[in-house]
Formats: structure tokens, sequence, C-alpha cells
């Protein structure tokens, strides 16, 4: 017996089966996660802000013609991760989430694999990200994967920027 799961990586919405719902459950803990770290914590989706709750009521409009990649364990959608459409060459990730039940398991590097080949796909040649300083863990795994801290393109405070070559 194996403690192993079996991971699936799929592009949503596709033709292969995936998680019922799509990736708004994973949308959803993600803000409401980002938000209590924020210091600005609220008791569910329905007090996020409007553009967060537009997210997690209709992914598939909010994130037209993105590519969003899902973590399967089976049927249970336990990861996600946006990769925006290319502009002047350039792709970018964002709501990489993976379910803390899941963590450590090497999730959100499989999703991050596949979003990086999913951009080199669509002809990107560098790919950026913004994540909040807090978040060290993932600034790490960030790093081992090649990405390096460049300059902000966004003015909100404690927001780390970082790009790399696809």
């Amino acid at each position: 017996m194996t403690d192993r799961l079996e991971i699936s990586v799929v592009r949503w919405p596709g033709r292969t089966a995936s998680a019922a719902g799509g990736p708004a459950s994973l949308l959803a803990a993600y803000h409401l996660r980002t938000e209590a770290e924020k210091g600005e914590p609220v008791a569910d989706a329905e007090g996020l802000p409007d553009r967060y709750r537009a997210e997690i009521s209709d992914p598939a409009a909010a994130y037209a013609g993105d590519d969003v990649l899902m973590a399967l364990s089976g049927d249970t959608a336990v990861g996600c991760v946006v990769v925006t459409a290319p502009t002047d060459g350039r792709s970018e990730i964002k709501r990489l989430w993976t379910d803390p039940a899941f963590r450590g398991r090497g999730i959100a590097s499989r999703l991050l694999d596949a979003a990086l080949a999913q951009a080199a796909e669509r002809g990107v040649g560098t790919v950026r990200l913004s994540v909040w300083n807090w978040r060290t863990g993932a600034i790490a795994l960030y790093e081992r994967l090649g990405f390096a801290v460049t300059e902000s393109w966004d003015e909100r405070d404690q927001l780390v920027c970082m790009e790399r070559a696809v």
C-alpha cells in the first residue's frame, strides 16, 4: 500500500474529466485565505471584493482567453493555477493554490510545470507573477523553478514581482 496520490493536471474546461464546479471552490479558498493574511478576514465569499466574487461565481467568464489548469486527485480538485493569455510575448501566472489538506506532495510544482509548458506552447517568451512577501514558501518554490525578483509592475505594498524566461 502506498501513500502516494495519483494527481493529474488538466486544462479547465476541457474535454477530459474534471471536478464538478471547476475551480470555484479553490478560488474561493484562495481569496478567503489571502484576505485573512492581509488582515481583512471575511466570513465567506460573499464578503469578498466584487472582482474576486466574479472569479468565483463564473471562472469561465473571468478567465476567458486564459488557461486555467487544475490538479485532480480522482475527481477531486486539489489545486489550480491560471496562466493569462499572452500580451507582448508575456503571460502572468495567477491564483496558484493547493488545498491545504494536500500540501507538501508536489502539487504546486506540478501545476507550475504545467503552467510553464502551457505558456511555451502559446509562444510566450517570459512568464511573470506577483506574490505577497509573507508567502515565503511560495517565493522559495518560484526561485527553485528559476523565477527571479524583478522591478514591480504593481503599486500594492508587500508584493514581490518575479519573472523568468520560458
